[in-house]
């Protein structure tokens, strides 16, 4: 990606890996600028891989703007058998342009250098209704309130207790902010009960939270399946 100068960030469980809230993904997962020269360039880098569409929809920017993943699978001996999730479109996420302009960039010892979604993207592209990325996303966010919990900075707080699902942090956080935590409380209700250290509470609101956020990409999605549904057909 780099080398053919995709406009593409790094996201899902691999993006994960960087933050410190996973160990190992099997797949690639990118958000990617759908316009048609980056897409040009996105073509150009899969065909680098060996990488074959593996389902529907096919490689078309129509289907990346309307919120569709496109899947690949890669076919060079360096990638052998690796899944490239490619999506441009997601639910409760910023535009590309907005992803880019807030991007986290890292490098390795060896120079290699590589573009993320930000945190608080990243923390937005993982409320879905899929099992799995409740308990990483709880990770995630626990993973950098230890690594920077002694940051001072007032937005990092805000982050934090619009964010965090660990209600024993929550309290500790809105004890330690609570003129903080009462100003967020008309948009987080949850956190008038972290405020009052009533855990019991606390948790109630977490899995009402989640439950909604579940919902809302269940129907986000419907839509969405069953156009796959008629292209499934159709092929």
């Amino acid at each position: 990606m780099a080398a053919r100068q995709v406009r593409a960030l790094l996201m899902g469980e691999q993006a994960c890996v960087f933050y410190g809230a996973a160990e190992f993904s099997r797949d690639t997962d990118i958000a990617v600028l759908a316009e048609p020269a980056n897409l040009d360039r996105l073509q150009a880098a899969l065909m680098d891989l060996h990488a074959e569409c593996i389902a529907v929809p096919s490689f078309q920017l129509d289907f990346l703007l309307r919120g569709h993943a496109v899947h690949f699978r890669c076919g060079h001996p360096e990638a052998a058998e690796m899944r490239v999730d490619v999506m441009s479109v997601m639910r409760g996420v910023a535009p590309f342009p907005e992803l880019w302009e807030r991007r986290t960039e890292l490098a390795d010892a060896d120079g290699t250098h590589y573009k993320l979604l930000s945190l608080p993207d990243l923390v937005a592209a993982k409320k879905t209704q899929r099992d799995k990325d409740w308990p990483m996303l709880r990770r995630l966010l626990e993973a950098d309130y230890y690594a920077e919990q002694n940051n001072s900075k007032v937005e990092r707080m805000r982050f934090w207790l619009r964010e965090l699902r660990t209600p024993e942090l929550l309290i500790e956080l809105a004890g330690q902010h609570s003129s903080l935590a009462a100003e967020l409380a008309p948009s987080r209700p949850l956190l008038a009960a972290a405020v009052a250290k009533d855990s019991t509470a606390l948790q109630a609101g977490l899995d009402a939270e989640e439950r909604r956020e579940r919902e809302l990409d269940r129907q986000y999605w419907q839509p969405l399946k069953a156009e796959l549904e008629r292209l499934r057909h159709n092929r």
